[in-house]
This record gives structure tokens, sequence and C-alpha cells, in this order.
């Protein structure tokens, strides 16, 4: 009713002015647009970022490409869905295996000039592809090697790169709308990508996708080496690796918060992201659909995960993350549960954006959180572990979870998944005053709150 009347006077304002609106509500109105613009990329008036920021928006867009090129190659050249996951286990399993380690090293080196690094190797992965399928000279062996290299070179670029954002944002306040917009980036890439891919693939082939790629990370590394990088260097240490990756698990699993975030984001991961892995049988067994019936459903799952970055960009303060980090979680296994009692199409198509939104705002607010808390001297080990709870814990529930749907169904799994997931973000909830106590303390010596 209230919006009724609303609407009313709106149409009755129009008519008083000839249809017309007048020239200062055009100026409020564009102030209004301008504030909510200048909040959620604020962070784009710090030099630095704004260098990252735009490579990354053309390297990510060839990352994309990448993924779906390769996927294709692997079933055209073999027919097998099983190569099809060995590949993608290749380049997901050496971040579980080797992040904590490749942390340590994070922390060690100059993370400025590692970047620089993992990119021109990523380069590399990518033009070799590209050279052996434009040759005709590729074969399956070819594309598992390079997976596990470029899944090696990944356990080091990301609690890297993750640990390196924090550097390039002079007010902390605005940290979390820095990671925020990286997700953005990240899934709005997930909608050119794939769709550049699809029609290269079908016009020239797989090879273009994976030389355009490569070439795509000299916006990266000309961006890196734009940056005024002359406070970036870290502290010089003379101890044990082996010492300092102890050092990191005993301070991230004696440190409350920081051990309650990875555990959750950990369980979340293993039993809640796998219904990826199941989401062709869905559409086919359950929604009895085609490929166009997944492309719509992961589509709107990427289109969730857009709105959560969106959302999370224009928060004012990284205050109050605390309780969204659960809220988010409990979203995420909501839509899953939802997702496995629903046998119309339209109905799992909304299921999915809200899946998309719960665990892109649970990611990035528990890696914003992590960032503001942790001893910079351990960033890179704690980003580590970070990676290998979101990451690394992937191909091990995508196992579990295909193991699971031959045993009890598939929308079983994904509902288990899902009560999991709430399970979860109840056991965080409760204890949130005891982790703001420990937090609160930090963020005032930080000057992020005023101490009491």
């Amino acid at each position: 009713m209230l919006e009724m009347v609303r609407v009313k006077r709106w149409i009755i304002y129009l008519l008083e002015n000839n249809g017309y609106l007048h020239p200062e509500s055009f100026t409020k109105l564009a102030q209004k647009h301008s504030q909510i613009f200048g909040l959620i990329f604020r962070t784009l008036r710090y030099r630095n970022y704004r260098l990252f920021f735009a490579g990354q928006c053309i390297s990510l867009i060839g990352t994309w490409m990448q993924q779906i090129a390769l996927s294709w190659l692997v079933y055209r050249l073999t027919d097998s869905v099983f190569l099809l996951g060995i590949v993608g286990f290749a380049v997901q399993f050496p971040i579980f295996l080797f992040s904590p380690l490749a942390g340590v090293f994070s922390d060690r080196w100059n993370r400025h000039r590692t970047l620089v690094l993992t990119q021109a190797l990523s380069m590399l992965q990518a033009l070799t592809l590209a050279v052996l399928v434009l040759t005709g000279t590729i074969a399956i062996w070819h594309i598992i090697l390079l997976g596990l290299f470029l899944g090696c070179v990944n356990a080091l670029d990301i609690p890297t790169r993750q640990s390196f954002v924090i550097h390039m944002i002079e007010d902390k306040k605005d940290l979390g709308n820095a990671i925020a917009l990286n997700s953005a980036i990240f899934n709005g890439a997930r909608f050119v990508g794939p769709s550049l891919a699809g029609v290269l693939i079908a016009v020239v082939g797989e090879g273009i996708c994976f030389l355009l790629n490569g070439i795509s990370y000299i916006a990266v590394i000309a961006a890196l080496l734009s940056m005024n990088a002359s406070r970036l260097a870290p502290e010089k240490k003379s101890t044990n690796i082996f010492h300092e990756l102890k050092e990191g698990l005993n301070y991230a699993f004696d440190f409350k918060p920081i051990r309650f975030i990875l555990l959750l984001l950990a369980l979340t991961s293993f039993m809640g992201v796998p219904y990826v892995v199941l989401m062709p049988a869905f559409a086919r067994d359950i929604l009895h659909g085609g490929p166009h019936t997944l492309g719509f459903l992961m589509s709107a799952a990427g289109a969730g995960a857009l709105m959560g970055s969106i959302y999370l960009a224009a928060r004012k303060s990284i205050l109050g993350l605390g309780r969204i980090i659960p809220l988010s979680s409990g979203i995420f296994g909501a839509g899953l549960i939802g997702l496995s009692l629903s046998p119309v199409f339209w109905l799992s198509l909304l299921l999915m954006a809200i899946i998309g939104f719960g665990i892109m705002v649970h990611v990035a607010s528990s890696n914003t959180l992590l960032q503001t808390i942790v001893e910079d001297n351990k960033r890179g080990r704690v980003m580590s572990f970070f990676a290998v709870s979101i990451i690394g814990m992937a191909p091990l529930g995508s196992l579990m979870a295909g193991t699971l749907a031959g045993m009890i169904g598939i929308t079983t799994t994904i509902m288990f998944g899902g009560i999991c997931c709430i399970v979860g973000a109840i056991f965080f909830a409760r204890k949130l005053s005891l982790l703001r106590s420990i937090i609160r303390p930090i963020y005032a010596d930080k000057g992020i709150i005023n101490p009491d």
C-alpha cells in the first residue's frame, strides 16, 4: 500500500511538471549515484591498487578462457569424464600439498617480486599449451604435467597475492572494499571469459584461447612493474624454514579467531562447494535438461556471487564481518538444501543465485577479517592456510561428493553438504562474543575502531 502511494505521488509530480523532472532533481539523483559509485570503488584512489585492479581485469578474462578451453580440449581428445577430473585434480591438489610451505617463502621473500615471478611462470604455462595445441602435438600427458606445474605455481601465487593486497591499501579500513572488488572482477570475468572462449573455440580452436591467456599476463606484469614497491620488502630472516612453518601453524591454530575462521572455511569447502561437480548430473537427471541447462545454472551462481561482491564493496566499514561470516555460510547451506529439493528449473536458478551469493560473501568476509587481525610477519603463512582451506580442500571434497552421490544419490549428497554448512555456521555464531572480545583490542591498536 505504501509503495502504491509513492507511485501515485511520483506520477502526479511528473504530470504537474509536464512529464519532465526539474533539473535540480536530476542533479540530486546524479550526486546520489556518484556517491554510491565512489563508495563501491573507493580503493581505486590508491595508485598501486588501481594498477593491480586494471591488470587483473584483463588477466582474469584470459584465465577463464583457458579453463573453458582446457576442459573442452581434454574432452575432445579423450571423451573421458574421468580424465576431466584428473586434470582438475592435477591443478588443485598441489595447493593442498605445498601452500603451507609456500606461505613461509611468501613471508621471507619480497612479495612484489614473487608475484612478478609467478605471473611470468603462469604466462609460460599458457604459451606452452598454445604452442602444443597450435602445432598439433598436444597429448593428455602434456596437459596433466602442465596442470601440475600450474598448481605448484598457484600454491605460491595465491598466499602471496592475498598477502600483497594489504600493502596496496594505505587506509586499512578500506581493506574489505579492496577484497570485495577483487571478488567482483573475478566474477565479472566469469561472464566474459567463458563466452569469448566458446566463440573462439568454435571459430579458431582452443589454441588461440591459450595464446590470448598467455598474452593477458603482460597486463598484470606491466602493472606490477609500474607500482611503487619501495615499502614492500619484508624483514630479512635467517631462521629455519620448517621452524617458521611450525611457528605459523601454532600461531594460526592457537589464535582462536583465525582457527575458527579457517575451520569453518575448510568445512564449507569440503562439504558444500563440491556441489559444483554434481551439477552436470543434477541438470540432466533431476531437471531433465541439457548442456544449456547447466550453463544457465552456473551463470546464475556467478550472478549471485557478483551481487555478493558488490554488496561487500558497498559496505562502509569492516566492522560487523564477524556476524556476516556465519550468516553467509548459513545462507549458502540453506541454498544447497533448497536446491536438493527443487524439481523446477526456474526455482533452481533462483537457488543457485542464493548459493553463489552465500559462498562469495562467506569467503570474502573471512578473507577480510583474517587480513585485518593477522600479524604482518606471519601473513603469508596464514593466507597459505586460507588457500588450503578454500582451494586445497575442494578436490578432496569433490572425490568425497562423487563417492557419496553414488551411494545415497545426488540430491541427498547436496542436502547433506548444506546441513553441514549450517551446523558449522551455528557453532561459529555461538563463539562470536568470545571472538569479538579478542579482536576488538587488535582493531583499537590498529586504529580501526576507537579504544573504549
